[in-house]
């Protein structure tokens, strides 16, 4: 101890002797070139070198109880020295306090064998106890120079200098908390990475390798272990457990078989096993830590994103529980489901006033609802308990997360500020949860419009100048979507009766404005669309593990969003917000260019007056209806303009309704002219339809007028046949009668026999005659009906018989021949 006071107290004289401006580090130069400086340092380090070694023990077996352990005695002899402590307490700060010390030695590492082994052993005898040394080398990235040394001297095969190394590791990591942190944070961020690549990664070419290595992860158990260090390792750092659920949601993203993999994991060990998504949620609830609750809501962002069927498996366990159960400390609700705890969570208020986890459990229904229309369905019949049973009966969990939406708003301190900094995020995220129901569900906007207070607390809320920006946006956005997903037929609750009620109670200037405030918010412009994770360097690794929990306190400035919404309004949201804007817009437009769909009044003029004739009324109906379009229709336009100037008002416009080709007059104009042309084009089609229907009923009709000309002619044939037939029997008969010489006695059968035939050939001939006058009677009426029809259509009627019958010849009367006979 005498050299190495003599040789430290003389090279510290001549280091400090001289001027402040540097002189000292030029007598250092010139000494060390004589070689002054060099033996002293050698000395130095002999001496020390020789302590160590009589102060580290021979053997680390248990001996005899009796025997003398040199270490020890040396230990206690050293320790007796008064100035024994202090003088090396001395040398440990004059090696800190060296310019860049640490780091030239850590950069000795890199270099040639020789240097690099005494820089090592070095480095390991000032890591054994200092925690500050400790530090200083991990911060100046000791863990890579020795994995890569160790690379390079074999691995496991290596000899003395690999053992050094490990050593080092050792003297790093043990009982240093800081460091095994930053080791495991930099172990997680190497996992991230291969799933999700960095800065520089393609989307397209890298997405199947991200995919290859979630799947290779998952085999080679890595979710398990993230698993046990982020929910049941809980004397892990905060910073560690949070790392570890962002590497778990990352893992199971759109990966199916990890996505059923982390459904089907259970926790803990027999009998006390349950889901790995229960302990998850059961953390959320619980953590007394803001960033724990972030990254753990994480989890079920990324589960439920693009999987339907896990929205619904998780939707299926959201069961009340019985009135006992519901009030039951947050701690018992081990054996519940997962839905049944979710419903736990967010009605646990009722009884102790804390909406914080009331908000943390709307926060993982918004991501267990989100684009899922069935989901929305099935939680919108989930209905919870009164309060007390005595007051009312069960109301349904959409009209629950309102009243606590009005609650967090009325829970202010004496001073009229908020209590806490909780109450700066309750009420955005449960808004965001009604935002996300309401979307693209009529039923939830009917279920939410079914108690009148629901609006009117709306109306209140947007114009509430007490509250920040993002919330009056979000109301506003809420209140819109009342309108543009509104089904509901009852009066008071339609979409045209909401945006009058806008209009009245807040003004429609006032409301579009609330959007560009929204736009302009903290959160809302902090939100980038894509924004790549930052990659974990040495100093964000320390400075997250000595700030493990650091609780992000409410801003000093008024009306100020508390920065956890940046962490819970992702990219996602804030489009889906944009995008509900524009066609809240769109909706008000066109609410005020339509007409409503009953008329109040029925006018006067419409009544039948005394002693006016059908056609005088429906004359005067006429005019009073056109008078009563063209007033509409100049109301129309007027209103549309009026709707559209005020959907382009505020803001700069970077969210505007996307500018229309023409004005709202001309829009209706065309619409209209449209509407007019399509009409005269099918009144035309059926009116050529009706034309050709017709034609082709004439032209059958002409066939068959045709047929039964020919038919009469045949008949009329046959009639004259018989005539001439009959004639010529009588000429027979005659000339029987006047060349028989018994004609009295033959006469009288010829006559009976003449007699017969003429008779029958009458009756046949009458008949025909007859069924042959029914069948032009009715051919007659029937071209009497189409020459009206055709008359009709503007058909020369004329024309078209014209030439019909002209080449059937009317057969010549008879009728002078059986005069004559008779």
């Amino acid at each position: 101890m005498e050299r190495i006071t003599k040789s430290f107290y003389s090279a510290h004289h001549r280091m400090t002797r001289g001027s402040p401006h540097g002189l000292e580090i030029e007598q250092c130069k010139s000494r060390e070139k004589s070689g002054s400086y060099r033996k002293d340092g050698t000395i130095v380090r002999g001496a020390l070198e020789t302590l160590v070694s009589a102060l580290t023990p021979i053997s680390h077996g248990k001996g005899p109880a009796n025997e003398v352990q040199p270490d020890l005695m040396n230990s206690d002899l050293l320790s007796r020295e008064a100035d024994s402590i202090s003088l090396l307490l001395s040398l440990l700060e004059a090696i800190l306090t060296i310019p860049r010390g640490i780091t030239r030695l850590m950069d000795m590492l890199m270099d040639r064998e020789v240097i690099r082994n005494e820089a090592l052993l070095l480095l390991t005898y000032l890591t054994r106890e200092a925690e500050e040394i400790q530090k200083i080398v991990v911060f100046e990235g000791a863990f890579d120079k020795i994995f890569s040394i160790i690379k390079e001297e074999g691995g496991s095969d290596g000899g003395v200098v690999v053992q050094d190394c490990l050593e080092l590791l050792n003297n790093l990591l043990r009982k240093n908390v800081s460091n095994q942190t930053i080791n495991l944070l930099s172990v997680l961020e190497t996992i991230s990475l291969l799933m999700m690549g960095g800065q520089e990664a393609e989307p397209g070419k890298d997405a199947t390798n991200q995919l290859q290595n979630k799947t290779v992860l998952v085999q080679r158990k890595v979710l398990d272990h993230l698993l046990m260090l982020g929910v049941e390792s809980q004397w892990a750092p905060v910073a560690v457990r949070c790392a570890a659920f962002r590497c778990t949601g990352d893992l199971i993203a759109g990966n199916p078989k990890n996505l059923d993999a982390i459904s089907s994991k259970v926790l803990g060990e027999e009998p006390h096993v349950e889901p790995a998504l229960n302990s998850i949620l059961r953390i959320i609830l619980r953590t007394s830590s803001i960033q724990e609750f972030v990254a753990a809501d994480y989890v079920f962002k990324r589960f439920c994103e693009q999987n339907s069927d896990g929205q619904k498996m998780l939707a299926s366990t959201l069961i009340p529980q019985p009135h006992s159960m519901t009030h039951a400390p947050l701690e018992e609700d081990v054996n519940m489901s997962f839905g049944s705890m979710l419903l736990h969570g967010l009605a646990l208020s009722e009884h102790d006033g804390d909406l914080e986890t009331s908000c943390r459990a709307a926060s993982v229904l918004s991501h267990v609802l989100k684009d899922n229309i069935q989901c929305k369905e099935r939680v919108l019949k989930v209905e919870l308990e009164a309060p007390t049973p005595s007051l009312g009966s069960a109301e349904p969990l959409l009209h629950r997360l309102v009243k606590y939406l009005a609650l967090a708003s009325s829970m202010k301190a004496k001073d009229g500020k908020s209590s806490t900094s909780v109450e700066l995020y309750v009420q955005p995220i449960i808004l965001k949860l009604l935002v996300t129901w309401l979307a693209n569900c009529p039923n939830a906007v009917q279920s939410f419009l079914d108690s009148r207070p629901h609006l009117t607390y709306l109306f209140e809320l947007v114009s509430d100048t007490t509250t920040t920006a993002c919330i009056r946006g979000l109301a506003a956005v809420l209140l819109g979507e009342c309108v543009i997903y509104n089904k509901v037929t009852g009066k008071g609750k339609d979409a045209s009766s909401i945006v009058d009620a806008i209009s009245q109670k807040i003004g429609l200037t006032s409301y579009f404005l609330k959007f560009d405030e929204l736009r302009k918010s903290f959160i809302f412009s902090l939100i980038k669309p894509t924004e790549p994770r930052k990659p974990l360097t040495r100093s964000t690794a320390a400075s997250m593990a000595e700030n493990e929990d650091v609780e992000n306190e409410p801003s000093e400035q008024k009306n100020k969003d508390h920065p956890i919404l940046s962490s819970m309004f992702d990219s996602q949201f804030v489009n889906f917000v944009q995008r509900l804007e524009g066609d809240i817009r769109e909706s008000i437009v066109d609410v005020y260019s339509h007409p409503k769909s009953k008329v109040a009044v029925v006018p006067a003029e419409l009544e039948q007056k005394g002693g006016e004739s059908d056609g005088e009324y429906i004359k005067r109906l006429k005019s009073f209806v056109e008078k009563q379009c063209t007033e509409i229709q100049d109301l129309l336009n007027r209103n549309s303009t009026l709707a559209e100037d005020l959907a382009k008002t505020g803001g700069d416009g970077s969210a505007q309704v996307e500018p229309r080709s023409g004005g709202a007059s001309e829009r209706i104009q065309v619409e209209t002219l449209r509407r007019d042309l399509h009409e005269a084009t099918q009144r035309i089609e059926i009116l050529k339809k009706e034309k050709a229907k017709i034609e082709s009923e004439a032209s059958l009709y002409r066939t068959v007028a045709g047929k039964m000309e020919s038919d009469l002619k045949s008949l009329s044939d046959a009639y004259n046949s018989l005539e001439q037939s009959n004639f010529q029997l009588d000429k027979e008969v005659k000339s029987l009668k006047s060349s028989s010489s018994g004609g009295a006695a033959a006469a009288p059968d010829l006559e009976a026999i003449k007699e017969r035939a003429r008779e029958e050939a009458q009756k046949e001939s009458e008949a025909e005659l007859n069924d042959l006058l029914v069948c032009l009677g009715q051919e007659q009426s029937k071209v009497e009906k189409l020459s009206a029809r055709l008359t009709e259509l503007g058909e020369d009627v004329d024309q078209l018989l014209e030439g019909i019958g002209e080449e059937i010849g009317v057969p010549e009367d008879d009728g002078e021949d059986d005069e004559e006979e008779e």
